[in-house]
């Protein structure tokens, strides 16, 4: 089974659909100028610990890095994924500060 991740803008989601183009995940996303913010990982159940979720965090971030955007991982997934995934680190946000 081969799976392959394409961004859905219109939706605010890069897609993972496998060969016959069944929806295995999505990683949603808001954009606001140049900072992503990744908000959400799911992968279906059918799908679970065929590294889905893998391929879609790793398309995120290369899609983030190849349009220079500052990345800001809501998504507890991603930010786990990260964790493990230092090539990464200089484009992330680690820390925020709340508005009052």
């Amino acid at each position: 089974m081969t799976i392959a991740v394409t961004d859905a803008p219109e939706k605010s989601r890069f897609e993972a659909r496998d060969d016959d183009g069944t929806l295995a995940g999505v990683i949603t996303y808001q954009v606001t100028g140049n900072v992503i913010a990744y908000t959400h990982t799911k992968v279906e159940p059918a799908y679970e610990g065929h590294g889905v979720g893998g391929l879609l965090a790793r398309a995120a971030m290369e899609d983030a890095q190849a349009k220079q955007r500052l990345v800001v991982p809501i998504c507890p997934f991603l930010a786990a994924w990260l964790d493990e995934h230092h090539e990464y680190e200089k484009m992330v946000a680690r820390s925020h500060r709340r508005v009052k």
